[in-house]
């Protein structure tokens, strides 16, 4: 048993874990976040992150929690310690299609492209500012207010189910942010991994995205410049739980990159990332009873919309939090 009572006890400390317990914190609970994993080796880490639903089940709780999520990323852009940033970018299409693509819907400055300007195989394109997130530095900063703002971040083994969780705090609320590890904590046969891989390059002067689907399933093509870097991908595996980077994967990813902006033949390679989407068919977010007076909030199987979706389930949670605390 830990020391200490929180009124919360977040599992998970991925972008889903650490928003939630920043927003649980400054609603005035008192907030444990536990990992057996410490931030930067989560799965939130290896993301991009353009903002826009992404390989998320049919809900309609996930358009709210998008725009949720939007006008807070807005409002974190005008501090550049945040990692956010708002940037023009291109989703390029396959074919020809008459319609923008459902997570650029309502962003600014959305507009049909040239199709004289897209790269070649493609048929149509959208433009359209979104934020882009640089999950090292955004990471840190949602640590930075946690521990600031007086919560607890603690890093320990992996939690077999939840009544290990309940034997590790004694919190009367246990909040399950524990993204594809909720297949092995509650046992969860819906949820699925759906591997991504991506490689972080020298940023050879890019200051837009860029996000193309491919002709072969299990891919699409992606660049996100983060300053000095850019991240670029990736893939769509899904049921491979091979967490290490697959070098010709990677020289896959390059090629299929620098098809599309010839910048990026040879630049100096940094690091390559592997992350597992927590997919299934509708995110878990509701709550559920445990023994005596204690509860769990669940709140994972965001898919490729982790970042996305994150304040807006996180205010989810919150309620529900503050309904079974009174």
């Amino acid at each position: 048993m830990s020391t200490g009572s929180p009124d919360v006890f977040v599992i998970g400390a991925g972008v889903t874990g650490l928003t939630t317990a920043l927003v649980l914190l400054e609603a005035g609970l008192s907030v444990t976040n536990y990992s057996a994993e410490p931030p930067h080796r989560t799965t939130s880490a290896a993301a991009g992150a353009l903002w826009g639903a992404h390989l998320v089940g049919a809900d309609e709780r996930v358009g709210r929690w998008g725009i949720q999520t939007l006008n807070r990323f807005r409002e974190l852009a005008a501090d550049s310690a945040t990692g956010v940033r708002e940037l023009n970018g291109l989703a390029a299409l396959l074919g020809n299609h008459a319609d923008p693509p459902e997570y650029a819907a309502g962003l600014h400055g959305l507009t049909a492209a040239d199709p004289a300007t897209l790269p070649a195989g493609y048929g149509t394109g959208w433009r359209y500012r979104a934020p882009v997130i640089t999950m090292a530095a955004y990471l840190d900063y949602l640590v930075d207010r946690l521990i600031a703002g007086g919560g607890l971040l603690q890093i320990g083994r992996p939690l077999r189910d939840l009544a290990d969780a309940s034997a590790q705090s004694a919190a009367p609320v246990i909040v399950n942010c524990a993204g594809y590890g909720a297949k092995t904590l509650v046992a969860d046969a819906a949820l699925t991994a759906v591997r991504g891989q991506v490689v972080v390059v020298a940023n050879p002067g890019l200051t837009e995205f860029f996000v193309g689907d491919r002709n072969l399933p299990r891919e699409i093509t992606y660049m996100f410049p983060h300053g000095e870097t850019a991240l670029l991908g990736g893939t769509e595996v899904e049921g491979d739980m091979n967490t290490e980077p697959d070098p010709e994967t990677a020289a896959h990813i390059l090629r299929c990159c620098a098809e599309v902006e010839p910048r990026l033949a040879d630049v100096p390679v940094l690091a390559h990332r592997v992350g597992l989407r927590p997919v299934r068919p509708q995110v878990r977010l509701e709550r559920e009873a445990l023994t005596g007076d204690r509860h769990v909030v669940h709140n994972y199987g965001h898919g490729g919309a982790g970042v996305t979706l994150s304040w807006g389930c996180a205010m989810s949670v919150r309620d529900e939090v503050r309904a079974l605390l009174g």
